[in-house]
């Protein structure tokens, strides 16, 4: 079996890849299991310079192969100043808890929202670091919309899953099976033979 260390404390993004890349084969390893605590400062301008700081750090402190994944989120219909970008978490300097970005969110929508609802553009980018070398996978998705009423229902580590709302499946983000991801077209099979051909 190959290993890959996952640049992250997030456990919701290590549950999201962990078995799809068991699969193919690969163990994958978060920084609790390996016991490193390891503090980054992401100040890229995207989504790949984030994950590639991600990246380097984690590679750099252990010599494994390494893979870091970023977000840049736009939202559409409000104003530039107030666009998350790479900072999907953190508004005027400060990390939003989950609970505080679900209110962040929902309240862009109510202000600036029609119906209830604003359109949003997603920009992933996932960095794999092998023997040194660097390969970057990107992906875009447009298909959610960000609502003012959040589920009952909360993901740790993913809170916008609570407010995301899916275009194609009609469906929030956090209740969407594995059936629906596929027509959603959010399924990670582009990032898991990413990882697969990488290493």
């Amino acid at each position: 079996m190959k290993e890959i260390l996952f640049a992250t404390g997030n456990p919701s993004k290590v549950k999201r890849f962990y078995g799809k890349l068991l699969e193919k084969g690969i163990v994958l390893k978060s920084l609790k299991d390996i016991n490193l605590n390891i503090d980054v400062e992401e100040n890229g301008k995207d989504a790949i310079e984030n994950a590639t700081i991600k990246a380097k750090a984690c590679y750099e402190a252990t010599k494994m192969t390494t893979m870091a994944i970023d977000h840049t989120l736009y939202i559409d219909g409000i104003p530039d100043d107030k666009q998350p970008g790479v900072f999907v978490r953190r508004v005027n300097g400060k990390e939003l808890s989950d609970e505080e970005m679900i209110e962040h969110y929902t309240n862009l929508v109510k202000t600036y929202g029609k119906d209830g609802k604003l359109n949003t553009r997603w920009k992933s980018a996932m960095v794999v670091i092998k023997d040194g070398n660097i390969s970057i996978y990107t992906d875009d998705i447009s298909e959610y919309y960000i609502l003012d009423t959040p589920t009952k229902e909360r993901r740790e580590g993913y809170p916008l899953s609570s407010i995301l709302f899916s275009k194609k499946v009609n469906k929030y983000d956090i209740y969407l099976t594995d059936d629906d991801k596929k027509i959603a077209q959010d399924d990670d099979s582009g990032f898991i033979d990413f990882i697969a051909k990488s290493i």
